[in-house]
């Protein structure tokens, strides 16, 4: 029996990225990347098998980029129609206060992501692209919204709402809506089969270029450091994170930047790239290495904050059995993990020098067997998670 398929699209502003997987066993089939769309030279990644395409061509918009993905599956395989492709799922970033879980995609989930597109201006418009494009190639097949909201959907009112004026914040929409929730939502699930019990007090640290945090009770999230938006938080590779908000009224009474450049400055040109010019920790600690006092300074922030929100989290769960790093930072940097895991050390947390130091790409527990808290590394898998997301639905 032929083996069921989903293509898995995560269309950003100028990319996209997409992976064609087998739901049930979570095999990768194939994988690509389009980027800089709408530029002279875009770049193109397509992966199958042992077989790597890479071009560069000029990709006017989403529309010609999905056509070239099309192109490639065909060209380089496998082909979209004999790959018994049941479902496609779209990464969206922000699905407001109306999803807590995936939705087929019809006319009134259309005009929902669009209406929430202030929410998130820097993602739903290019995630409406990429279903207008991908529906082009695969109009027969049904599409299926994934929202990186969704596992905070229902955040105790304590949580999410913040305290603005009720009134302006009911019209505006204005509440805490959390982000990388496929992530988070994976990986508990993930540590509770893995520690062999639903009864757990997790914080999962999603340490990318985006970072964030969130504490979980058995399958219940209680609380997450992003907020209206993905700026709020940790330290990120490009974004401030918490910062007062007065700082918006400051820079544009004082520094008469405009909202786009205040937007742009915080959301880009801030967090480890605007303490050290580098987001790309790497290269941050071959500075720290050679003496660098900004750099190591930087670092100190980083790892401040990320303490002050575990601090926090462990208070709001009332103690904590599973603490656990995934994604980029948090699966390929064991300097972050030793540096938090010893500032915890007063509180039991304890992890072994030797397992710590490898880049995992296999889950694992790193603490001690004496520690007061198991420690884990968890390679996230997003697109696995919405693959599997989405079969759910297409399979009812």
């Amino acid at each position: 029996m032929e083996n069921d398929t989903i293509l898995v699209i995560n269309s950003g502003s100028s990319s996209i990225k997409y992976k064609l997987m087998n739901p049930e066993t979570g095999e990768e089939i194939a994988r690509g990347i389009v980027e800089q769309i709408g530029e002279a030279r875009s770049q193109i990644k397509h992966v199958y098998h042992d077989v790597e395409e890479t071009m560069v061509r000029s990709v006017r918009d989403h529309l010609e980029g999905m056509a070239v993905v099309e192109e490639l599956f065909e060209k380089i395989g496998p082909s979209l129609q004999e790959s018994h492709v049941v479902g496609v799922g779209h990464r969206i970033v922000q699905g407001g206060p109306y999803f807590s879980g995936p939705a087929l995609i019809d006319k009134n989930v259309y005009a929902l992501i669009e209406e929430l597109c202030p929410l998130g201006p820097l993602h739903n418009p290019a995630h409406l692209k990429g279903i207008d494009a991908a529906k082009r190639i695969l109009p027969k097949v049904p599409h299926v919204a994934v929202f990186d909201t969704a596992f905070f959907n229902h955040l105790p009112e304590k949580a999410y709402t913040y305290a603005l004026k009720r009134s302006v914040a009911e019209k505006y929409r204005i509440r805490r809506y959390g982000a990388h929730g496929t992530s988070h939502q994976y990986v508990s699930h993930r540590v509770r089969s893995i520690l062999g019990t639903d009864d757990l007090r997790q914080i999962v640290l999603h340490l990318g270029n985006g970072a964030s945090a969130s504490a979980i009770v058995r399958h219940h999230p209680i609380d997450t450091s992003m907020g209206l938006t993905p700026l709020e938080g940790l330290v990120m590779g490009g974004r401030t994170g918490d910062i007062d908000p007065a700082t918006v009224f400051h820079l544009y009474r004082e520094g008469k930047m405009s909202i786009d450049e205040i937007d742009e400055l915080f959301n880009r040109q801030s967090g480890m790239k605007g303490l050290t010019g580098h987001n790309d920790m790497r290269e941050i600690w071959k500075l720290i290495e050679a003496g660098d006092e900004q750099a190591e300074m930087a670092m100190e922030i980083y790892l401040h904050r990320l303490l002050k929100y575990v601090g926090a989290y462990w208070a709001l769960l009332g103690g904590l059995d599973a603490l656990t790093f995934t994604a980029g930072v948090g699966e390929n940097d064991p300097g972050v993990r030793w540096e938090l895991c010893r500032s915890l050390a007063f509180m039991g947390v304890k992890i072994d020098r030797e397992l710590n130091e490898e880049h995992f790409t296999r889950e694992a527990i790193i603490s001690t067997p004496d520690s007061s808290v198991k420690v884990l590394v968890v390679p996230t898998n997003e697109e696995l998670a919405i693959a599997q997301q989405v079969y759910s639905v297409v399979k009812l």
